[in-house]
């Protein structure tokens, strides 16, 4: 392997990575944890991208498009593996990297989260610094690689919380989801092949032994409990021999040696600009590629408009006044979902059953067939469809979704995520007040799925769709249900309905189009 010295930097035709024993696996997005740093030589630092409201917690910095117009995934998440012995600086080096990189959605994963349960006998060992951590065997790799692999294609997943102390999982494990990067870490994260094929880039972090172990020396004890003999008997029976014969082979594996670990700037600098152009290679545009599709079929069986009575059409003559007050509009707005609800749940699974009256008569009835409802809103607008499904649904749960515009891509964004747990199991009715381009819903969609909620459990609700959103919606998932109140032929410049209804959200809530809780359809630039 020939290496060429760059500023300490040394650059090979291959990467590895490493990750630490010590941290837990932890998700640092760019406005969590320490602040940005961006990549200019000020060094300059910038305040997290959060937006705060109630009880919410917005990232400013949102997520673009993961999957083609298709609803497909189209681009995986990039995948940067850190090797090395330890203590040798690798979670420093992670951490300066993600900083430097200056994206949002990046996931940090330890190894040490994937540490075998040990059983009474193997604690008893451990207790006496008398087994070894730093084997190969003492890593769950079936996990491991399961879960990369689902995290990198974009999937919920849930990692294991481990306990030092103990040497056992916790019950709670973590829920991880969303990645345009993901950087793994640990002393054995080239061990394994297939855990390697997942792998976009590999580093290495090469330092000097006696530093290793003054870091390891000063962690153990201050962090762990433990006293000096057990920590340097450990070391000597155990982690410098594995080092030898398990962890210092791989640097042959590696694309980037990174000597010094996290002071090395040069060579962070070579990652993160690598990282840039890869990142680059992968976008694309959903909005664009919805827009270029020819809508000229008839609309999808998989569309259900709510029966045009004359009492509807009379609320939506209201509704759709430019002169109807805000208080009016409301009201009316209420009425209207209300009945839409109740057409929606028509469209559960449901199964024949039989009751006693009370007067001790047989009914033949039918009773929902299916585990559990779920409403999930695409925020804002969507949130005013909520109260209309608890009243006809009880102890319905609710997640929220926020989906905005970003206003120089014109790419939709997923900004904030909160779903109920279990929800795979769910016959979900994601709610939004509008439909225009379809790109909000689309997005919103491949987050339930990706939280492996079957496509055919969804059902999309709205008030007013486009003609448009409604071809782009079928296309992408043609086992999803649609349900609306109607649908209008075309959209105007800024993409809302025609005639439409105007912004929904601004409408209902009072606002000038400005207000930062303006989802894609509220504002001149709407996501459906």
């Amino acid at each position: 392997m020939t290496l060429l010295d760059c500023g300490g930097a040394r650059i090979s035709g291959c990467w590895s990575l490493r990750g630490s024993g010590e941290d837990s696996l932890d998700r640092l997005l760019p406005h969590a944890g320490a602040p940005r740093r961006r990549s200019t030589t000020s060094l300059s630092k910038t305040e997290p991208p959060l937006l705060r409201t109630g009880t919410r917690t917005i990232y400013t910095a949102g997520r673009p498009p993961w999957y083609d117009e298709h609803g497909a995934q189209s681009k995986e998440a990039f995948v940067i593996g850190l090797c090395g012995g330890t203590a040798s600086g690798k979670t420093t080096v992670a951490t300066n990297i993600i900083e430097a990189l200056d994206v949002p959605w990046v996931v940090l994963l330890s190894m040490d989260s994937f540490y075998k349960g040990l059983s009474p006998e193997e604690q008893v060992l451990a207790a006496n610094n008398d087994y070894n951590f730093d084997h190969p065997g003492a890593f769950d790799f079936q996990l491991l690689v399961a879960t990369l692999r689902k995290l990198k294609q974009g999937k919920s997943v849930k990692i294991p919380v481990y306990d030092f102390t103990t040497h056992r999982r916790q019950k709670d494990w973590k829920n991880v989801y969303g990645a345009s990067v993901i950087v793994l870490e640990g002393i054995m994260a080239f061990a394994d092949k297939e855990l390697l094929q997942l792998l976009d880039m590999k580093i290495f972090v090469d330092t000097d032994s006696d530093i290793r172990l003054v870091r390891r020396l000063r962690r153990d004890i201050t962090e762990r409990g433990r006293d000096i003999e057990g920590v340097i008997k450990q070391y000597n029976k155990f982690v410098k021999p594995a080092f030898e014969q398990y962890i210092e082979p791989t640097m042959r594996l590696a694309d980037i040696v990174v000597p010094r670990g996290g002071g090395n700037m040069v060579a962070i600098d070579l990652i993160v600009q690598h990282v840039h152009s890869q990142l680059e290679e992968r976008e694309l545009s959903v909005r664009a590629l919805l827009a270029s599709v020819q809508q000229t079929q008839p609309l999808p069986q998989t569309l259900s408009v709510l029966e045009s009575v004359p009492q509807v059409r009379g609320l939506h003559t209201i509704i759709r006044n430019r002169e109807t007050s805000r208080d009016e509009f409301i009201f009316y707005s209420k009425r209207l979902m209300r009945l839409l609800i109740e057409h929606a749940l028509t469209f559960l699974p449901s199964q024949p059953c039989v009751v006693q009256t009370p007067q001790g008569h047989e009914y033949g009835g039918r009773s929902y067939n299916g585990k559990g409802i779920t409403g999930v809103s695409i925020l804002r607008a969507g949130e005013t469809m909520e109260p209309a499904l608890r009243a006809v649904c009880k102890d319905v749960r609710i997640g929220k979704i926020l989906i905005q515009t970003n206003l120089d891509s014109g790419e939709p964004e997923l900004h904030y995520l909160r779903l109920p747990r279990d929800i795979s199991e769910d016959h979900v009715i994601l709610m939004d007040s509008t439909v225009s381009t379809g790109a909000a819903a689309m997005m919103a969609i491949r987050v339930l799925l990706d939280h492996e909620v079957q496509e055919d459990n969804i059902m999309l609700v709205s008030l007013l769709m486009a003609e448009l959103g409604v071809h782009s919606v079928a296309y992408a998932f043609p086992k999803v249900q649609i349900i609306t109140t109607a649908v209008d032929k075309s959209l105007d410049d800024f993409f809302h309905a025609v005639p439409g209804i105007g912004d929904f959200g601004d409408r209902y809530f009072g606002t000038d189009g400005s207000d930062s809780w303006s989802d894609g359809e509220d504002q001149e630039q709407p996501l459906s």
